[in-house]
């Protein structure tokens, strides 16, 4: 009898299916795990960018360039991680 807390798409898969989602989910994992990290680094950039902004001649603004590359980093990995890591966890 299939497990009725999974998804019904989970409920009848192979082993070979339950490792490559295991692995899916896996990756799902690091990359909100990369999202994480950057999002501590992008509020340390935070200090420095007000004073950037406010502080540098013309467009050399480097702080902000480097906080808004990592905003995309977060944004692109926590969809992504969200995406992939989607479904029940596994119970280990």
């Amino acid at each position: 009898m299939p497990n009725p807390l999974l998804p019904p798409e989970e409920r009848h898969l192979t082993p070979d299916q339950v490792e490559a989602l295991d692995k899916r989910r896996d990756l799902g994992h690091t990359f909100l795990v990369i999202a994480g990290q950057f999002a501590v680094i992008a509020t340390v950039l935070l200090l420095w960018v007000g004073q950037d902004l406010t502080y540098s001649p013309g467009w050399a603004h480097p702080m902000a360039y480097y906080f808004i590359v990592a905003c995309g980093i977060i944004f692109v990995m926590g969809v992504a991680g969200l995406f992939l890591r989607r479904g029940l966890p596994r119970v280990d």
